[in-house]
């Protein structure tokens, strides 16, 4: 290679202070045959970073389950997984993590968070009409906690209430270990017709590469590098590492997009996400065995005198690369112009499989594409791991340890009111959940938000889920729960579980007891996943979620969110969790189990921080959905609901609230009682049942064979457990709708 505009070369000391290690540099300089300048050691320090190539975890995210008679583009092949979801159409979805710009900037790390998750989308040729989100949060006295909250919430609120689609779901989860690094992953689905999706590529020497959108700045450099370390006290030095939204030029870049795309001229594009230009040119340049010319100082810039690796490696969001055919120019650049968006021309498609970029006619780095990527020459690497010994120490949890409570009001109060459980109202209300009129769930409630497909008598449904606290004490068995909880809340809403997303947030990789949570949740999702037909799509590793003090550092709980699609084939299943009147019957479907592990009773109001995973049978899980799923396209029942968080409960008075009802049950004399209402055993569904329709639904269910009991009925508003009047529904409610608010007041 010729001299580059005076770079000097570099050393060890420059590749270490990029996050490189020493064996990583000695490959680099083999690559090249030479050693890199700082602009091609940049490349390779964000394309080699784990956010980027995933150089840690894709030994085990190979063994995950890819294929369904469904899928329309697998795991890796796209910015986002894409599933045939009958009548022509087809959903693309994913989910991605924004967790350590949200921790220096919660209002900007999570506004971009939920503009890239919508670009991954509609890069394909998907119009975005939902979105989800999931979110970790320290402990909520804290008032750095209740920083990260607002700023969060109204970060993501902002955005995709300008940006024009609405959020229809998500959780909120709050606990100590993301004091200082919260999580916040962001989900986008969005629907196209099958065979009118474009993808992630660059082919055809001489064909123009175009760059569209907004102008790149200095925000957000290194931000792949910065999204692959602890946080430390010293992270707040890194804010240039955030980036900055602007929802409205995203919303013109959607139109445009969508537009450019219809033309047919578009041969290839992909998003500008983590690492910028340089992630994009070299993914689709290896995914097309192409190369590309890039001229740098043709980039609009909104500094003036940029760098090369600055202009390389920014993540200015609300941009795109586009690879145009020749001679169709004019066609792309009216469109662009018509709204108003940059659509310059930076280079071109070349036969090398190299990309060279020159600054003012200069050469400035000269890398091979295939060696930058994940799936190419990127380094893989298979961590040692190793069981921690808090492990073996839950296994010796025993219920009888515990006393039982001589005052179960108490214990309701406590629940009801933690922020765990309570309504997160003062969240939701900050989402425009409507705009679009897709959502069928605002109003009428389920356990999966369910959004209409316009045209058809086809709904989607969609949830985000994950106890990371289950994880924890067992993360195969945990992770196992998170899926089957997902498949669980689709099927108790009418929907049939149909592929997955992931978003894998973890401590330090190079931590062996960290690494074997990782390893542990892999194989639980692999196992729920082919147990549910529900292949994985796609996703995101965020691996260095922990705080660094000093010497220590404390990892999060591994929190594998599991994002699933479901479809709804007619929407006249769909099934709400709210009862509907008074005197319906009210039963259990499932056992109850004298089990209280891990249940946020045990852990919040009884104080035991460390038990096993609740009661969990991965078979069992899925003949409970079976049944549910027949009871409901049979039409049998009135409403459905999963025991999960705060046990049965919580599922109760969460049935009567939306309608103001109550419940008169009877315990299971042969169950502990705070095990029977408050434990979180899995495989349970409260449904309620008209009189009329109550003896074909036994009949249905000693026909199949499925565990059932008669908890008692539905009330006018009074709630009564064992003839023992409890706190009313108008009162609970009230303290339930608030608790959050109040919390962060």
């Amino acid at each position: 290679m010729q001299s580059t505009a005076n770079e000097t070369l570099t050393n060890l000391d420059t590749a270490k202070k990029l996050g490189l290690l020493p064996e990583e540099f000695e490959k680099i300089k083999e690559i090249l045959g030479r050693t890199p300048n700082f602009t091609e050691l940049s490349i390779f320090s964000v394309m080699w970073s784990e956010h980027c190539s995933y150089k840690n975890s894709i030994t085990w995210l190979k063994t995950l389950p890819k294929d369904g008679a469904r899928m329309l583009a697998k795991a890796g092949d796209e910015n986002a997984g894409l599933v045939d979801i009958g009548d022509g159409l087809a959903c693309a979805f994913k989910i991605e993590s924004h967790n350590h710009p949200s921790a220096l900037e919660p209002y900007q790390g999570a506004a971009t968070g939920v503009g890239g998750i919508n670009r991954d989308i509609f890069t394909m040729g998907a119009r975005p009409i939902a979105q989800l989100n999931s979110l970790r949060f320290g402990d909520i006295k804290l008032d750095r906690t209740k920083w990260l909250v607002k700023g969060v919430v109204k970060g993501i609120g902002n955005y995709g209430n300008a940006f024009g689609i609405p959020t229809v779901g998500g959780e909120v989860f709050f606990d100590e270990c993301y004091n200082i690094n919260p999580l916040v992953n962001a989900m986008s689905a969005g629907i196209v017709k099958v065979g009118e999706t474009i993808s992630a590529t660059s082919y055809g020497v001489g064909n123009p590469v175009y760059i569209v959108g907004s102008a790149t700045g200095k925000d957000g450099i290194h931000g792949a590098t910065f999204a692959s370390s602890d946080i430390t006290k010293d992270s707040a030095k890194d804010l240039p590492a955030v980036q900055v939204g602007d929802p409205f030029q995203e919303k013109l870049l959607l139109e445009a997009t969508l537009e450019v795309i219809k033309s047919g001229a578009v041969v290839g594009m992909q998003d500008m996400g983590a690492a910028g230009i340089i992630c994009s040119t070299s993914e689709m340049s290896a995914k097309g065995e192409h190369g590309m010319k890039i001229y740098l100082d043709k980039v609009p810039t909104r500094q003036a005198n940029m760098l090369p690796f600055e202009i390389l490696l920014s993540e200015s969001q609300e941009r795109m690369l586009v690879v145009v055919t020749k001679g169709r120019e004019k066609e792309i650049e009216k469109i662009f112009d018509k709204w108003d968006l940059n659509c310059e021309l930076i280079g071109e498609v070349t036969s090398t499989k190299r990309l060279e970029y020159y600054m003012k006619g200069e050469l400035v780095a000269d890398v091979p594409a295939y060696d930058l990527v994940l799936g190419g020459g990127a380094p893989i690497y298979k961590r040692e791991y190793r069981e921690p010994s808090y492990f073996a120490e839950s296994k010796k949890f025993s219920i009888d340890q515990v006393q039982e409570p001589t005052d179960i009001n108490k214990v309701i109060e406590h629940l009801v009111s933690h922020p765990n459980i309570a309504s997160k109202k003062w969240v939701v209300e900050q989402y425009d959940s409507m705009v679009g009129t897709v959502n069928m769930s605002t109003n009428n409630p389920s356990d999966a938000a369910i959004v209409n497909i316009k045209g058809t008598n086809k709904a989607i449904a969609l949830t985000v889920d994950c106890n990371s606290r289950y994880v924890n004490a067992d993360p195969e068995t945990g992770c196992a729960i998170a899926v089957s909880e997902a498949a669980r809340n689709i099927v108790c809403s009418g929907g049939e579980p149909t592929a997955i997303t992931n978003c894998l947030n973890f401590g330090n990789p190079y931590n062996p007891e960290v690494y074997w949570q990782f390893v542990g949740a892999i194989k639980g999702m692999s196992k729920a996943c082919l147990k549910f037909g529900t292949p994985v799509t796609g996703g995101n590793v965020s691996f260095y979620n922990q705080t660094s003090n000093g010497d220590k550092t404390e990892p999060v709980f591994p929190t594998p969110t599991i994002g699933m699609l479901g479809i709804v084939d007619n929407k006249e299943f769909f099934t709400s969790l709210s009862f509907k009147k008074a005197g319906d019957k009210i039963y259990l479907i499932g056992k109850s189990v004298n089990d209280i592990a891990s249940s946020e009773y045990l852990y919040s109001y009884q104080k035991v921080k460390n038990s096993p995973a609740p009661a969990f049978n991965l078979d069992y899980e899925y003949t409970i959905q079976q049944g549910i799923r027949k009871l409901i396209q049979g039409k049998h029942i009135q409403s459905a609901h999963d025991c999960a968080d705060g046990g049965l409960f919580i599922t109760l008075l969460e049935s009567s609230m939306p309608n103001n009802l109550g419940f008169d049950i009877v315990c299971d004399k042969s169950i502990r009682k705070d095990a029977f209402l408050f434990g979180e055993a899995q495989s349970r569904v409260v449904v309620s049942v008209s009189k009329e329709k109550e003896e074909a639904f036994v009949n249905l269910l000693k026909k199949e064979a499925i565990d059932f009991s008669l908890l008692g009925e539905v009330s006018i508003g009074e709630n009564s457990i064992d003839k023992q009047k409890t706190r009313n529904t108008k009162e609970l409610k009230n303290k339930f709708d608030s608790a959050l608010a109040n919390c962060l007041n």
